[in-house]
């Protein structure tokens, strides 16, 4: 039997998308802009990284080619950071949350390799593809307003 992403899983991911709507919605209400996007840029950092670490779970699985896998997990995290040191030293915050939301669009070209290569569960783009859109949306949003 091939594993399956659960409905508690499901819940929680779906779930873990309040916080970036929250700020969002500081932001897009204008009830604290500068708030909302300071959050926007944290949680969707952290969240970031947070799937590398997915990945590297997944590369730790791996009897061949676990390196590279490996090396492709510590990008998330690199690239949250030079985001977030970027925007704390020359980026306006709206295109530091700008680039955020697309390095979160393109976690999906990983996972659909995890998939392709039967790492990940069969229904894994069915939680991975709105999670990362909806993100990745709300984190380009809080940067555009």
């Amino acid at each position: 039997m091939t594993p399956r992403v659960g409905w508690v899983a499901l819940a929680l991911g779906f779930a873990g998308l309040l916080p970036q709507v929250a700020a969002a919605g500081l932001v897009v209400t204008g009830l604290d802009a500068p708030l909302g996007q300071g959050i926007a840029l944290l949680y969707g950092g952290l969240i970031l990284s947070f799937l590398g670490g997915i990945w590297w779970g997944f590369a730790m699985r791996r009897d061949a080619g676990q390196a590279s896998l490996a090396a492709v997990a510590v990008l998330p995290s690199l690239a949250a950071l030079a985001i977030g040191l970027g925007q704390l030293f020359v980026l306006p915050r709206g295109a530091a949350l700008v680039a955020l939301g697309a390095a979160i669009f393109a976690t999906l070209l990983v996972d659909r390799h995890l998939v392709a290569t039967g790492e990940a569960p069969d229904n894994w783009m069915a939680l991975r593809v709105p999670l990362s859109l909806g993100l990745g949306g709300l984190t380009i949003l809080a940067g555009l307003l």
